[in-house]
């Protein structure tokens, strides 16, 4: 009853957890090292301020995991809930807001609608006049990724699973010549026998559904971000703040000093997971702290960049995952486009019942099927930075 999991990042990692704890044997194969790929790499934000119902109750179920971390896990992730800022310029995101709030609201989220001058009681600096509403919840906020990585991976190797690091998946197996059931898979020049093998493998998730010849629409997609010295340090209780229609997010980090980020391109070309850039580009930085000063008025010209990194979001064409059991013993959980990390702890699970249970009932994943992109049933994220 062995469970293959694909991919050391998060979501493999809380899946192969949730497994465990299932009574299933696990064996977690990855190619570099865990939290090696995307995870390693994100800001680290938590919210359930979505626009979909969908994507709403997987971060209210992984916020009921978050919010009892250090409980459970027994580390300290650095679960700061200072809230999410949206920021509305344009009168038809402001009316988008509006139907947000009212659907989050009804799945228990306490989001609220603001006018700009209220929205400056969250923060005090934001320009105000640019803007035509803002939406706030108090429950949203960030953790540390690595910090959370570990506490899955330890937690997973105490339950027994078998965590296998420096260990491409080569071949996955199936049943009547490559039609039916999968087998195995042959990962690190060995071959392991599997009833299920799940595709976490995020940036390179589609490589790994190809070698079971399934076909996701999954693209890595490069982001980049950077830790600043504001003109004006950024107080330690500033909401995560995106305004929406450029693009552009803060938060604050420590001491003062603030993560950056958004993407600002036309062009969103996609990327070899094995081979992109990952400093940031020097135009790219200016343009991000431009926006953020356009935004409020902690960025002013003496702001100074600390760092910088670019990470891989991998993609579907709707900014949804696809979490199904997508040909028989394939289960597919990945293409979370940016909120992988936030939604782990519910994915995780929902893998689990996908395997143990044959089917979903944490959360309603019925929207989350591959076929949707073929049947033109694609849903629309419109909360993405």
């Amino acid at each position: 009853m062995t469970v293959v999991v694909v991919g050391g990042g998060i979501v493999g990692l809380a899946s192969a957890y949730y497994l465990a704890t299932r009574g299933r044997d696990v064996v977690v194969c990855e190619r570099g090292t865990v939290g090696g790929g995307s995870t390693e790499r994100s800001a680290g934000g938590i919210r359930a301020q979505f626009s979909t119902p969908v994507n709403v109750e997987l971060s209210v179920e992984s916020m009921r995991v978050w919010d009892r971390f250090e409980a459970e896990f027994g580390v300290d992730i650095g679960y700061r809930q200072v809230g999410y800022l949206f920021l509305a310029r344009t009168a038809a995101t402001a009316e988008a807001f509006r139907e947000n709030v009212a659907m989050q609201r009804e799945r228990g989220v306490p989001s609220e609608l603001l006018d700009p001058e209220t929205a400056r009681e969250h923060c005090p600096a934001l320009h105000a006049e640019q803007f035509q509403a803002a939406t706030y919840s108090p429950t949203d906020g960030f953790a540390d990724p690595y910090l959370a990585l570990q506490g899955f991976a330890t937690a997973a190797r105490e339950a027994g699973v078998d965590v296998r690091t420096k260990t491409p998946v080569t071949a996955i197996h199936r049943e009547r010549g490559g039609a039916g059931r999968v087998t195995g898979v042959d990962a690190g020049g060995e071959h392991v026998e599997a009833t299920h093998v799940v595709d976490a493998a995020g940036a390179w998730a589609a490589d790994v559904a190809a070698l079971a010849d399934v076909d996701l629409p999954i693209a890595p997609r490069r982001r980049q971000a950077l830790v600043v010295d504001p003109e004006t340090p950024l107080p330690e209780d500033v909401p995560l703040t995106i305004d929406l229609d450029t693009g552009s997010y803060f938060r604050p980090e420590r001491e003062g000093a603030a993560i950056v980020g958004g993407h600002f391109e036309a062009t969103d070309p996609d990327q070899d997971p094995d081979d992109y850039c990952q400093s940031i580009d020097l135009e790219w930085a200016a343009t991000a702290l431009e926006r953020a000063a356009d935004c409020a008025g902690y960025f002013g010209p003496d702001s100074r960049i600390r760092r910088g990194w670019a990470g891989l979001y991998a993609v579907t064409p709707d900014h949804h995952p696809i979490v199904e059991e997508t040909v028989p013993g394939f289960v597919t959980a990945a293409g979370f486009s940016g909120h992988g990390f936030q939604h782990a702890p519910a994915t995780g699970r929902l893998v689990a019942e996908l395997v143990c249970d044959g089917c979903a009932s944490l959360v309603d994943v019925g929207d989350l099927h591959s076929d949707r992109f073929v049947d033109g049933e694609s849903l629309v994220e419109r909360n993405v930075a």
